[in-house]
């Protein structure tokens, strides 16, 4: 009997060692946060981001609409006006990362921050939150490809900041994500064909509970695939930008077939066909 309590005895003193170190973990540094404009949050800590994917506004072509719904929430946002959070969804390679990321081109000299953090880090939210909120500058954490499915605890986390929490509203910080789904949640014809059956008495209710995410976003805002004109237009665009000279037939052409070996038009396709543009008139420049 004392070698059984013995060992119950040793095992809850461990427990509470884990509980008091717990209690003990100071608050997230925020002294990387002044060695510039994007960072990640990785395993509990702000990490800056020493080589930025820039892009600039200049460099986005076909969604004049949905940037302009982006730099005026932003724009309010940083001069201490009411704003929203925002979800940017649509079809894969068209233009919603590169929305969020030309914003700190345009506005990171008038004290706008990206902190990227990753699905798997949302539980950590709360600490990024306390860590920020003291900061002068205004902080979009920037969450890329985010999607759930109906077993992900982080959604209800991302939940409680959007709205619903015990947490106030920061007024620096705000969450853009980006999602190839309109709705965040995986939608599988399972799902809706074992509606009614199972444990839940009420399946419904918890179909929309996990629905609701996108509802806590403010502003919603689609992409959708780009004409041929629009994409020509991005192909042109970025040709010019790179100082590349081209026939101008020759290049639509090309830019033309390149699209269609490639899963359609989009800006992430245009890029790419001038990546490989530009790499091949390079290679051609040097065997000369």
């Amino acid at each position: 009997m004392d070698a059984q309590l013995d060992i119950v005895l040793t095992q809850l003193s461990r427990v509470l060692d884990q509980v008091e170190a717990l209690l003990e973990t100071p608050a997230a540094s925020t002294e990387a946060l002044d060695a510039g404009w994007a960072f990640t949050w990785t395993r509990g800590a702000f990490r800056p981001v020493r080589h930025v994917d820039t892009i600039t506004l200049a460099e986005l072509r076909g969604i004049d609409h949905q940037l302009g719904l982006l730099l005026r929430n932003t724009r309010q946002f940083l001069r201490g006006a009411p704003a929203n959070h925002v979800l940017l969804w649509g079809e894969r390679g068209t233009g919603k990362s590169s929305a969020v990321k030309a914003l700190l081109s345009e506005f990171g000299d008038d004290g706008l921050r990206l902190v990227q953090v990753q699905r798997r880090d949302l539980l950590d939210l709360p600490e990024i939150i306390d860590a920020l909120w003291e900061r002068p500058e205004k902080y979009i954490l920037f969450c890329d490809d985010l999607s759930f499915d109906s077993s992900d605890e982080e959604y209800k986390e991302l939940k409680a900041l959007l709205e619903g929490g015990l947490h106030a509203k920061p007024p620096n910080v705000l969450v853009y994500a980006t999602s190839n789904r309109r709705h965040l949640m995986h939608e599988r014809l399972s799902d809706r064909q074992t509606q009614g059956s199972g444990d839940d008495v009420h399946p419904m209710d918890a179909r929309s509970e996990q629905l609701s995410l996108a509802d806590r976003f403010g502003l919603r805002i689609g992409f959708y695939p780009v004409d041929q004109e629009n994409f020509l237009e991005i192909v042109r665009t970025l040709v010019q930008t790179r100082g590349l000279t081209v026939d101008p037939d020759l290049l639509e052409r090309d830019a033309l077939r390149w699209a269609l070996s490639r899963n359609g038009r989009s800006g992430r396709s245009a890029r790419q066909f001038v990546d490989d543009l530009q790499g091949r008139l390079l290679m051609e420049d040097a065997v000369r």
